[in-house]
């Protein structure tokens, strides 16, 4: 974009000025740090950015224009000037009736997704009255024991209608047929059902140890499940591969892209594996970032991470369709980064990390509420938080043309450096075998667990600020309601749950199981067999524990 004599004179010039007046300037004033860096992995800031630093530099090959190769610029030509993202607020707790109330607020309130979060019980396969789900019942999500708790949920909401996100990883192919078949009774033809599936199971293993089964066959339930959207449920997101819980976990930026999109090649050579055509599925990934403190950092990592799939995909499986290679993802802003010493504070990082997001080009986003480094969000806290993103949207500006930071020196400049050590990482991964070994190995925790240490003790020694808990702290806090899940929801749960065996066909409920356990055990697509059982009513640990039967449970040997 510079040719040869540009760089030399903005080089000279960049050399004369430092000699003639930063250096004189900070020599007498200093400056406020030894050293600046980016907010993870250390790496220096300059003082300036110029075209030296991005050069050579080819516009079409690195950046191009929105929704073309590379997708560096956004996955579509309009962006938000043809559609705003998708602004979620993640939501459920208790009972199927609460979080059906909390829905019907949320849309009426100007949402236009759902994101739907589950119990412990629920992430892990079982039902609210296994001795396993014990003061568990509703505490971070909705119990979702039946097809009967579906259905409550989306109570007055029409399927087609909606778009709705499901943070569901090891029994996503149960909840995911629960939702099929609650459209199929709303009559909606299942070609309109849209939204996304986490159903990323390697982070688990990675960050969040929500496991039910070893890991080939969790992705064997993956690459069914792949199969079978793409013929009956096509604009379903069928995975949602999270970089999220990795970032939360402690990794740092590009830590964060590379171990996400490892994941991601391990999903679809997965999938190539098992006869799958990579341009019949690609098109239905997703991916889940989280958004940080460091505004510019996590634009930068936003744009790495599109140009990198679109290389990963073109030269390392071949795909063919430029919708293959599009990189569109949701985000969440950082829960990890919420304090509870001064929680009006949290608004402020909240409305950063939602700017990020959407200057880096974002399809959908969840703001996070206030209180929630306290408890679940209160109705007011939520209503914040999706006001958040209703001014981003409508009072910002930054809506208002596609991918606003391209061509800063330094958003450039850091979109590279990203993206080199991220492809670094990647490569690393190979030389482990590929991700699903380097997982097994623990090779990843210990790359992230050794950043989170770093993390926490520049916290703890001072060397890194964090408002009202290290510096500008008070010696006082003002109280604050918090959202509390009713202790008896518990017993209301299981007794609804043995309303609905009492009331179904226990003969029905056993062909159904005793066909999927048949189908685990060979090689037959498990989901329509899943959703067979579903519309029975069996319950969500009586599937899971169908194909515990069949595939084990994992145990990681630590």
């Amino acid at each position: 974009m510079f040719d040869d004599e540009d760089l030399r004179e903005i080089r000279e010039g960049r050399e004369e000025w430092e000699e003639e007046s930063l250096g004189p300037t900070v020599e007498r004033f200093g400056e406020r740090k030894e050293s600046f860096t980016t907010d993870t992995g250390g790496r220096e800031v300059k003082p300036l950015y110029t075209p030296n630093d991005i050069a050579p530099k080819d516009y079409d090959e690195d950046l191009g224009f929105p929704g073309e190769d590379p997708f560096t610029r956004g996955v579509y030509p309009t962006m938000y000037r043809g559609r705003l993202w998708t602004m979620r607020q993640y939501a459920g707790f208790g009972t199927s009736e609460e979080t059906n109330e909390r829905y019907h607020y949320l849309l009426d309130n100007g949402q236009t997704g759902l994101s739907m979060a589950f119990d412990l019980p629920t992430q892990m396969g079982y039902d609210s009255d296994d001795a396993m789900a014990a003061g568990e019942v509703g505490k971070s999500g909705v119990a979702i024991d039946s097809l009967h708790d579906m259905e409550t949920v989306f109570d007055g909401i029409p399927l087609d209608e909606v778009s709705t996100s499901m943070t569901i990883n090891a029994p996503a192919s149960v909840l995911l047929a629960m939702y099929i078949a609650v459209g199929d009774l709303q009559g909606v033809d299942r070609e309109e059902l849209r939204g996304t599936i986490q159903n990323d199971v390697l982070k688990e293993y990675i960050a969040r140890n929500t496991y039910i089964y070893p890991p080939e066959p969790s992705m064997r339930i993956i690459t069914d499940i792949f199969e079978f959207c793409a013929e009956e449920v096509p604009s379903f997101n069928t995975i949602s591969i999270s970089g999220y819980h990795i970032r939360e976990a402690g990794s740092t930026a590009a830590q964060e892209i590379a171990f996400t999109l490892a994941d991601g090649i391990e999903y679809v050579e997965a999938a190539v594996d098992a006869g799958l055509d990579v341009d019949d599925f690609a098109p239905q990934l997703s991916f889940f970032f989280a958004s940080y403190n460091n505004v510019l950092e996590e634009v930068a990592k936003f744009r790495a991470a599109r140009r990198m799939w679109a290389k990963i995909m073109e030269e390392r499986f071949g795909a063919e369709n430029p919708k293959s290679k599009q990189l569109k993802f949701h985000t969440q802003t950082a829960g990890s980064t919420l304090t509870a010493q001064q929680i009006e504070n949290n608004v402020v990082r909240v409305a950063y990390q939602a700017l990020a997001a959407v200057l880096g080009g974002t399809q959908s986003l969840h703001t996070n509420g206030k209180d929630e480094a306290l408890s679940l969000p209160t109705e007011q806290s939520v209503r914040t938080a999706l006001r958040t993103q209703q001014i981003l949207a409508h009072e910002s500006g930054a809506a208002d043309t596609i991918d606003p930071l391209a061509g800063s020196y330094y958003i450039e400049s850091l979109t590279d450096e990203l993206e080199e050590e991220a492809f670094s990482l990647i490569d690393e991964v190979d030389d482990q075998g590929g991700m699903l070994r380097a997982i097994e190995e623990q090779w990843v925790q210990r790359q992230i667990q050794d950043t989170a240490y770093d993390r926490q003790e520049e916290i703890e020694n001072g060397e890194r600020v964090i408002v009202g808990v290290n510096e500008f702290t008070t010696d006082e806090e003002p109280e604050e309601d918090v959202q509390e899940v009713d202790e008896d929801d518990e017993k209301r749960q299981q007794e609804r749950l043995a309303g609905v065996r009492e009331r179904r066909d226990e003969s029905e409920v056993e062909a159904t199981l005793d066909a999927l356990r048949e189908a685990a055990e060979g090689d037959e697509n498990v989901m329509p067999y899943i959703i067979d059982a579903v519309k029975a009513y069996a319950t969500t640990g009586e599937i899971c524990d169908a194909m515990r039967e069949v595939f084990g449970e994992y145990n990681p040997g630590y």
